[in-house]
This record gives structure tokens, sequence and C-alpha cells, in this order.
């Protein structure tokens, strides 16, 4: 009955975003279907929602959100990003690879902000060559492939952890599937941008590779601050922020108009909703339940919770499920480690594509003016191709080792 009642919620979740209403107002209408259908008492209701918006967690993420966009403000005043962009046409001379790459190495910075730097970058790319739809997921999709395989993920850590797999080992086995997540992108959408930038090749791409660091410095060094001193986000960004007010010289006058507009209010409702929601259903234990009603399924055991995941982390996020189910699937499915692993993330990835729990998805599709619904129509195809093929890969993995 609680994945019945789950449906019910969604459907009505999918049905406002289908009408074209605003992600926040859809949130909201899953949540107002959801506390009566559960019979959740208004009191722990508030409680919940109390709790959902003013955790460390939700406020330290609230202030990388912030910071990120102030950061990407200074960027713009300075025309930083427009100066990355033309360092990369004379690096590569491709802009499919500007696409791509630029997001890809954005990625590298776990904060969901970062997607908006990604899509100015992507849309600069790709110019006319693609909708606006597809623009949306190429900065979303390519954005989130390092969230797939890199131990500086929460989810990659905990599932390492939980099973036993070293991240040695879950790196190296994931990594083809990172190549055919770029290839399945470029297959079903990039391919439609020209290659040609429309400038003469560079005769020095030395010079350029130079000018590209002057202009994105300040990302290089937050990436390294967080990789490689395994600073806090909100603290790498804090600092960098704070250094780029005085190599750039910005003045009074320049940072407060900024810092007024990095305070996105539908970025931060957006945001607020979403957790709301997440513990909504975490509390009336529709995860907890999700075990026992997938063990039924007539599949075999590995499939049975590469299906789990998908569908878990559609509802709770890739955190949730990899800590609440890691450790019974590889107590259950004979044989269980690297491989299965490799397949259970990846359907995780997959499904965080789709997911309205997403932070991310809210971010871009409310950067770019769309709803959620064309993005996770663009979206679908790529993710269905992605999860038939790792399941080959499970079995390739399976019978080598």
């Amino acid at each position: 009955m609680l994945l019945v009642k789950l449906a019910a919620v969604f459907a009505v979740i999918l049905g406002l975003m289908w009408l074209r209403r605003p992600l926040f107002l859809a949130i909201l209408g899953g949540i107002v279907v959801a506390v009566p259908l559960y019979g959740i008492p208004i009191g722990t209701f508030l409680k919940l929602a109390l709790n959902a918006v003013t955790s460390l967690g939700t406020l330290e993420i609230l202030l990388v959100l912030y910071l990120i966009t102030y950061l990407q403000r200074m960027l713009e005043e300075r025309g930083q990003l427009l100066r990355a962009q033309r360092s990369l046409n004379g690096i590569f001379n491709n802009r499919r690879i500007n696409a791509s790459l630029a997001p890809i190495f954005i990625g590298l910075l776990p904060s969901a902000a970062a997607v908006t730097i990604c899509g100015e970058i992507v849309d600069s790319a790709v110019g006319d060559a693609l909708s606006v739809e597809e623009k949306t997921f190429v900065t979303s999709y390519y954005r989130h492939i390092p969230e797939s395989i890199l131990p500086t993920y929460s989810s990659v850590i905990i599932a390492c952890t939980l099973s036993g797999v070293s991240v040695g080992a879950f790196v190296a086995g994931m990594f083809p599937m990172v190549l055919v997540l770029a290839a399945l992108g470029h297959f079903f959408y990039l391919r439609k941008v020209p290659r040609e930038t429309g400038d003469v090749p560079s005769q020095n791409r030395l010079h350029d590779l130079v000018n590209l660091f002057r202009s994105v410095w300040t990302l290089f060094l937050v990436i390294a601050l967080i990789l490689v001193l395994e600073m806090k986000v909100w603290m790498a960004t804090g600092i960098v922020l704070l250094l780029n007010i005085l190599v750039d010289r910005f003045k009074p006058a320049e940072l407060l108009p900024m810092a007024a507009s990095a305070f996105d209010k539908r970025m931060i409702s957006n945001t607020l909703l979403i957790f709301i929601f997440k513990d909504v259903l975490i509390h009336v234990g529709v995860i907890d339940v999700m075990p026992t009603y997938f063990a039924r399924l007539p599949l075999p055991s590995f499939l049975v919770f590469a299906l789990l995941f998908f569908f878990g982390t559609l509802v709770g996020g890739a955190n949730t499920i990899a800590a609440t189910c890691t450790a019974l699937a590889f107590s259950t499915v004979p044989g269980a480690g690297m491989p299965l692993l490799v397949l259970l993330m990846g359907y995780a990835y997959a499904a965080m594509q789709l997911s309205p729990t997403h932070i991310c998805l809210a971010i871009v599709t409310e950067y770019f003016g769309i709803g959620m619904t064309p993005l996770i129509r663009k979206t679908l195809p790529v993710v269905l191709s992605f999860c038939a093929i790792l399941i080959g890969y499970y079995a390739l993995l399976t019978a080598l080792l």
C-alpha cells in the first residue's frame, strides 16, 4: 500500500510538471498530497519540515549554492567565462568537446550550483545547434558524469565502505562505463552540434592553455582545495571568492549588487521543498519496504537489487539507497564484489538523472527556463540505454572475475 500511495504522489508531481507548472509548485503539490495520504499528523509534518530546512546539512548546501552563484557572478563581471570559451576554441577548435569537456571538468566540483556555470559554457558552445531542452540535457548530463565514479561524492564513499570494495577497484571497474556515458550523450544529442567553431585554428595552444587557466583559476583552485586538502566545499569556495576579490580588484560598488543577485529565491525555495519532500518519504518508510516488494519479483537477485537501487534512488536519492541497501545486496547476491557495486551504483546514477528529488535538475531547468518534464523526456532514452549496456557489462565482469 505504501508504494501505491507513492505512485499517486509521483503522479501528482508529474502531472503538474506536464502542465508546465514550476518545479516548486509540483513538489509542493506532492507534499500536500503525501501528508494526508500517509496519515502524517500536521504537528509531525511541521517538525519534519522544520528539521529539513534547519539541519546543518541543508544550511551548508544553501551556503554553497550562494557562494558558487556569487563566484559565477564575479566570473561573468570580468568576462572570464567568455575568455575560457575562447581558450577552449583555441585548444580544441571543436564545439562538441567544449560543450562536453567543460561540464565534466566543472563536475569535479561537488556543488549543485556549479551546474549554472556549465550552462553558460554549453549555451555558448552549441549556439542554435541544439534546442533549449537539449542544451539543458547536455549541461546536466555531462556535469554529472564525474558523480558516477569519483570518491569526492558521498554516495560512492558510502557504497564502497559498506560493500567492502576498495575505492580503487570501483573506479577501475566503473571507468569503462564513464566512457559509455560520454559516448551515449554524443550519440543521442551532441553529434548534432557542428565541430567547427568558426575560429582560425590556434598557432599556440600552450598560450591558449595558459589563458584558460587564467580565466578559470578560481574553479581549478576550489577543486584542488577539495580534492587535495579535503576541504569542505563551502570553505574552499569562500576562500577562493575572497582571494578573487583581491586578484580581480573588485570594488564595494561592484560586490554589493552581485551579493544581492546571487541570492536566487526560486533556487532556494526549490531546494528547501525538495529536502522536505524527501524527508517526508523517508519518514513514512517507503525506502524500508522496497526490498520486501522487490524480493518478490521473479528475477535474478542481481537484477532485483539493480532495480531496487534505481527506484529507491528516484525516491530518496543515491545517498539514502546506498546507505540502506548496499550491505543487504552484498549479503544476498552470490559472489558479490566489484562487478555488483558497479552495477548498483550505475543504476543509482541513472536514476538520479531523472529524480525530482535531485536538486541539480531543479537548478538547471530553472537556469534554462524549462520544466522538468522536457528534461526527463530527453534524458530517459539515454539512461535506459546505459542501464541495458550495464547489464551486459556486469555479465562480462562476472565471467572474467
